[in-house]
């Protein structure tokens, strides 16, 4: 019998490439991986958030939004309606979306007659009370809210009261690649006979890269082969606020502290395959980032599954990924620790590849097929999502997404993995 399908009419609202965003990124790859796991059953658009610079878009958005026209999120929601979607995912950070607080999303989700799905990308432990009023409405309007670890659950429930029913987890996504030796993959890139050290995504203060360069002397004295890779462009929205006085800033410092043989900025907004292959070149990954306020990080999230050490500052995100010995946490701000940690790891081999394996093998549970097949569970039967194994009831769409080993289970070097 040959079986009618109906298509499923799901509009993501969110940012979307080409705009330089990380959220736009993550839809991106969310969209691609519910299409792999709903196939014709899946019919996707986009309603982009646009700020500032305009972009021209090509399928699968239908539709920009102004952050800052307020008449455009009206606009939108009609459409919506006309289009009579089935459901409408949300991708929420406040930034996104215009007035205080991003208040203006409101305007759209009390208009709109199908059911959302919301995922939060920021979670705020003491919010102001217009953010506090701003997020409760976006989980009022929304029939599930989907966070990306254990924190947001807890945060969710403690600090907004949202009932645990309304409530799932489901991971960020990493793309699904096989385990590789970092010497295998340094001769592409010109970097044979060095140790490398990697930050990447976009450039912000935030991002606490002054610290990292402090601790950069102290490394290269014991290990003169290191040398320290920035990867990324500067933040749009801080290019927009302050130019690029922060980098500028990093260059000085650099040189202040004769590093020039030691220190590269890879000044550019690099494709997924370029970045694994940085990655893959990589004995390290750090996040020095300068405050405990982030809840995900897509950059963690890729370089704990591409298998990399990492050492970081103990921001939310951090916590929960390099929990169990995955990964090092030393103090905000404190280079002379940063120092230490990384040249610990240099120093030790052994100890090295171990937590690289220990990364590699967490990051099976979180791939990006893993991931799109839980939000398709989620956005076609989002009243009782389903999964195939068994993990504990509070959170019923992760029951795929559980780690394929005990932590310490051996690895099969040679597996090629699908991408």
């Amino acid at each position: 019998m040959i079986r009618n399908l109906q298509p499923k009419k799901i509009a993501f609202i969110s940012s979307f490439l080409p705009r330089k965003c990380g959220i736009a990124t993550f839809t991106s790859d969310l969209i691609k991986n519910v299409r792999t796991a709903g196939g014709v059953e899946f019919s996707p658009s986009v309603f982009a958030m646009q700020s500032g610079d305009e972009h021209t878009y090509s399928q699968p958005v239908e539709f920009v939004i102004r952050r800052d026209v307020a008449a455009d999120y009206i606009d939108a929601a009609d459409y919506l309606n006309s289009k009579r979607v089935d459901i409408v995912s949300l991708q929420h950070e406040f930034g996104l979306f215009g007035a205080e607080a991003g208040l203006y999303i409101t305007l759209l989700l009390e208009r709109i007659k199908a059911p959302v799905i919301t995922t939060l990308h920021t979670i705020l432990e003491k919010p102001s009370p217009w953010y506090f009023d701003a997020l409760m409405e976006v989980c009022e309007a929304s029939e599930t809210i989907v966070v990306m670890n254990e924190r947001g659950v807890d945060m969710l429930m403690d600090i907004y009261a949202v009932p645990e029913r309304k409530i799932r987890l489901i991971p960020h996504g990493i793309p699904d690649m096989p385990f590789l030796r970092a010497s295998s993959r340094r001769r592409s890139l010109s970097l044979s006979g060095r140790k490398i050290i990697l930050t990447f995504g976009l450039i912000g203060r935030n991002k606490g890269i002054e610290v990292m360069l402090k601790a950069m002397p102290a490394i290269v004295r014991t290990h003169p082969e290191v040398l320290y890779i920035v990867l990324g462009t500067t933040h749009p929205e801080v290019v927009k606020n302050e130019g690029y006085s922060y980098r500028e800033e990093l260059f000085q410092l650099v040189e202040e502290l004769g590093l020039q043989n030691h220190v590269v900025f890879h000044e550019k907004f690099v494709s997924d395959t370029e970045l694994q292959e940085f990655l893959y070149a990589s004995d390290i990954y750090v996040t020095p980032y300068l405050y405990k306020e982030q809840l995900t990080s897509g950059t963690l999230a890729f370089a704990v599954g591409t298998g990399k050490a990492v050492v970081s500052t103990p921001y939310w995100a951090a916590e929960e990924l390099l929990a169990e010995n995955r990964g090092k946490l030393v103090a905000f701000g404190d280079s002379e620790q940063m120092a230490s940690t990384v040249i610990e790891l240099l120093d030790d081999d052994t100890a090295l590849s171990q937590m690289q394996l220990r990364a590699y093998q967490y990051g099976r549970a979180i791939t990006w097929p893993k991931v799109g097949r839980a939000y398709w569970n989620l956005l076609t039967h989002f009243e009782q999502p389903t999964m195939e194994t068994a993990v504990p009831e509070r959170y019923p769409d992760i029951k795929e997404l559980q780690p394929v080993m005990s932590a310490g289970a051996d690895i099969d070097h040679s597996m090629s993995l699908s991408s």
